[in-house]
């Protein structure tokens, strides 16, 4: 009892940051947050899967693989063993939490509070929160977390870090409150908007219209086979591709209350900023590091 206590203090910590609107940053006490647009290097150089690695503990590393989200979780799981085990981790584990139940199974807990390193699978992102969210293995990787263990999160993965996610959306499509349906997040990353396979399915649209829907300063728009790295302060892009960042904290006119689902949005004073592979994001200053 004495560990969902304080996971639940964990959550709750997150949780309170969404209340100041201009406080994104993490504590420094907390783990890195490896937030992957979809589609990374699986058979090359996987540049991304390694640096999750190396945060986790290298080849020390204790990396459980999530596959809440996939439909087909023993093909994906054995398939990121497989990667990770390559990399050189000796220890790996797979959780599988298809159902709600799943999720208060004492193998599972156990195997989160001895990871290092956790990694979400893609796959749909409402399944990671319908089968896990308040639960008490949200309580234990919420702990974790607070205790200093990386977690990633590829594709659905990526799309369920926030405390408030999109769950599903248009693309191609210009800016309307119907562009993005928006539901809660497992809240690692609480304050922001995360958007995946972003250049590759033309995602502007409804990025935008996700960040002008909550109470979100930042909204990152992730392309494939690319990464932000989460420091407490600092976000670094890794990968091939570069990363959309909106940032509506200086917004002069927006129409959101005046609108109908249809109806085109107008954003005023929104800042644009682009970063491709080794470029950084000061989450304090909201300002570019070259």
């Amino acid at each position: 009892m004495e560990t969902q206590v304080e996971g639940s203090t964990a959550a709750a910590d997150l949780e309170e940051r969404v209340a100041d609107p201009e406080n994104v940053a993490l504590p420094e006490t907390y783990g890195r947050l490896i937030i992957i647009g979809g589609a990374e290097d699986k058979e090359g150089e996987c540049k991304i899967l390694r640096e999750f690695v190396r945060e986790a503990g290298g080849l020390q590393a204790r990396v459980v693989v999530m596959t809440v989200a996939t439909g087909l979780p023993g093909e994906v799981g054995a398939m990121y063993m497989d990667i990770f085990e390559r990399l050189g981790v000796e220890d790996v584990r797979v959780v599988d939490t298809g159902r709600r139940e799943d999720a208060s199974n004492p193998k599972a807990i156990a195997d989160i509070q001895q990871a290092t390193g956790v990694f979400f699978t893609g796959g749909n992102q409402a399944r990671i929160t319908e089968c896990l969210k308040d639960t008490e293995l949200d309580v234990a990787l919420h702990q974790r977390f607070a205790e200093g263990v990386v977690i990633a999160g590829t594709s659905a993965g990526a799309a369920m870090m926030p405390d408030m996610m999109i769950v599903e959306g248009e693309s191609e499509s210009n800016p309307r409150p119907e562009s993005a349906k928006m539901d809660r997040g497992m809240g690692f990353f609480p304050g922001v908007v995360i958007d995946q396979h972003f250049a590759q399915r033309g995602r502007i649209g409804r990025l935008l219209s996700a960040v002008a829907q909550q109470p979100a300063i930042l909204g990152f728009g992730i392309d494939e086979n690319t990464a932000i790295v989460i420091n407490a302060h600092e976000v670094e892009v890794i990968g091939e591709g570069s990363v959309t960042i909106v940032d509506v904290s200086e917004l002069t006119h927006n129409n959101v209350d005046d609108l109908l689902m249809d109806e085109p949005l107008a954003l005023c004073g929104a800042k644009l900023h682009i970063l491709p592979h080794g470029y950084r994001f000061n989450l304090d200053t909201r300002s570019c590091i070259c």
